[in-house]
């Protein structure tokens, strides 16, 4: 019996591999919070040999739920360098969250169902695109995981998986605390599922999954080591409701409203035509990770372990998920699944080639304003002021770590990262600076904005000038000339300047 064509395995590869396309063109891929995170990654690497990172930065090793490209980098740049190893790893977690999907898919439903494709935009949702590179590769272990566990347990090889799922709860909490916690949802309520199906009832099916599921609890121990010597909450930020909603339409959040807006409705509807139409249904299995999902992303706090925004994240998943589970209630009637493969498949490319256009964008402005760095000397201490407009602005703000690329380049100081105990594994020996040592003091608005952003003006005219060699003003709102008099202009590019600061 022939196989449609959605079911066959030349399509499935063809859809991982279109899920790499849109970050080929871009040598560094413009990634908001990745830029950033760039920086980090020359200080781990090169600290002990750089004679100007020292001054700056520190870099101790510990074990915490946030290493997933932290330590892929290291042996990746011994052989690539820093820059294309960035890529490399990025360039996978696409293809990898893809391949998840389908796998979950086909495992739960014997075969892979024409709506399948409606979820796989996903793999580029407003967190990946955000930077949040090491929530996303451990979300992309997490599917590629989950996918054995529902396959160990059609083969009913239990004990196997028991074995198996102790290391890979690890590899998933050391890329990310987050993945590793849908994981164990996602294996938690399918078990109960499971345990259902089989005739046991819900409350000693829950706890059954309870059991099947704690050979993944080890990593606790780590959390209690790791946040033990944190100062100050876990969690905070509870039920902002205004927060939630916001994430819950922001899913698809890259660059033109209505486009992601209008993907968003194509999702929602594809889902409420799979409750209320008679031949289609939901996978129980599925639709249950997606209910237990949905539960977790009403109570979870906006900010966890020092992560902020930890409900936004889990949002795209809810509808990967929940997309994933449709199928036919019966028999599949052939000319409605060769139409909703189409649909499918035609929405997936529409993503794709909006995603590779937008990111092709950001990858152009941002090669024209980093010919800003060959005018800056190795070790340099730079501010960078990158503006933003007034209230909430769409388009991501892709240059709002564009300094960290100092760092990166030219071994100097960037005024952009992070400084959050137990979140990195980055210290500031550079403090100097005060407010201008560390994120957000990058980030600026134009004057008489109602915002906890600075104000161009007021920037400027705080700017420590005694305590960094250049300002680097990138897409800077309208501000007064007059605040950066005495400053010397080296360089001038497309929105961006570069002032030297001569004593």
């Amino acid at each position: 019996m022939n196989r449609p064509w959605w079911e066959t395995r030349p399509y499935v590869a063809a859809l991982i591999l279109l899920s790499a396309v849109p970050l080929l063109y871009p040598s560094v891929p413009p990634l908001v919070d990745l830029l950033g995170h760039m920086g980090r990654y020359r200080v781990e690497l090169d600290l002990n040999t750089s004679p100007w990172l020292g001054r700056y930065y520190g870099f101790e090793w510990h074990a915490i739920g946030n290493l997933g490209v932290d330590l892929l980098i290291v042996p990746l740049s011994k052989l690539f360098g820093l820059e294309l190893a960035v890529k490399l790893i990025v360039l996978a977690i696409p293809p990898m969250t893809v391949a998840g999907f389908l796998w979950v898919a086909r495992e739960v439903h014997g075969r892979l169902p024409p709506t399948a494709a409606f979820a796989l935009p996903f793999a580029y949702s407003h967190p990946f695109m955000f930077g949040f590179v090491n929530y996303a590769l451990s979300i992309a272990l997490a599917f590629l995981a989950f996918g054995l566990w529902l396959r160990l347990a059609r083969l009913d090889r239990l004990k196997l998986r028991a074995m198996l799922f102790v290391p890979i709860s690890f590899i998933v909490f050391f890329a990310h605390t987050f993945g590793w916690g849908m994981l164990g949802l996602m294996a938690f309520s399918a078990e109960a599922v499971r345990q259902h199906d089989r005739g046991i009832g819900w409350v000693r099916a829950g706890f059954k999954a309870a059991a099947h599921a704690i050979v993944m609890a080890l990593p606790v121990l780590v959390i209690v080591e790791w946040r033990g010597h944190v100062k100050g909450p876990l969690y905070h930020d509870w039920f902002k409701l205004q927060t939630k909603l916001e994430a819950f339409v922001s899913v698809f959040r890259d660059r033109w409203l209505g486009l992601d807006f209008v993907s968003l409705v194509v999702v929602v509807a594809a889902i409420i035509y799979a409750l209320a139409s008679r031949r289609l249904a939901m996978s129980r299995n599925l639709a249950f990770s997606a209910l237990v999902l949905f539960a977790v992303y009403v109570l979870l706090p906006s900010m966890v372990f020092g992560s902020a925004f930890a409900d936004m994240r889990l949002a795209p998943y809810m509808f990967a998920v929940a997309l994933l589970a449709i199928r036919f209630r019966g028999a599949t009637d052939l000319p409605l699944a060769r139409t909703l493969a189409i649909l499918g498949l035609s929405f997936l490319l529409v993503r794709t080639a909006a995603t590779t256009t937008s990111l092709a964008i950001a990858a152009n402005d941002q090669n024209a304003k980093l010919e800003a760095l060959d005018h800056v000397p190795m070790g340099a201490r730079v501010a960078s002021v990158a503006g933003r407009g007034c209230g909430i602005q769409w388009a991501l703000q892709r240059n709002a770590h564009l300094g960290a690329l100092v760092i990166t380049r030219r071994h100097g100081f960037s005024n952009d990262q992070w400084v959050i105990e137990g979140t990195n594994l980055l210290t500031l020996r550079y403090r100097k600076p005060g407010i201008f040592a560390a994120d957000p003091s990058q980030i600026v608005r134009p004057n008489g904005c109602r915002s906890r952003s600075w104000w161009i003006d007021r920037a400027l005219r705080r700017f420590p000038r005694e305590d960094f060699d250049y300002l680097w003003l990138i897409d800077p709102p309208p501000f007064d000339p007059q605040l950066v008099a005495g400053l010397h202009p080296v360089w001038r590019g497309p929105d961006s300047v570069l002032y030297q600061v001569r004593p």
